[in-house]
């Protein structure tokens, strides 16, 4: 009886979980971060290299 009420009143097993969630909850944000900014990386290289090639093409004109 002793040993089941020191395994409700150990706190050891919700602190893992907890450092379990949080864990991942931050690799949930850095997914969706990368996500994002790989997104508007990709915009950003496309309108540049538009912009390249319409200047190389107007400069050989």
């Amino acid at each position: 009886m002793n040993k089941l009420r020191k395994l409700f009143k150990s706190e050891s097993g919700a602190t893992a979980i907890e450092y379990g969630l949080i864990a991942a909850f931050v690799a949930l944000a850095i997914f969706i971060g990368a996500q994002l900014a790989g997104n508007g990386l990709n915009k950003m290289f496309m309108v540049i290299g538009t912009k390249m090639s319409n200047a190389a093409s107007t400069a050989t004109n």
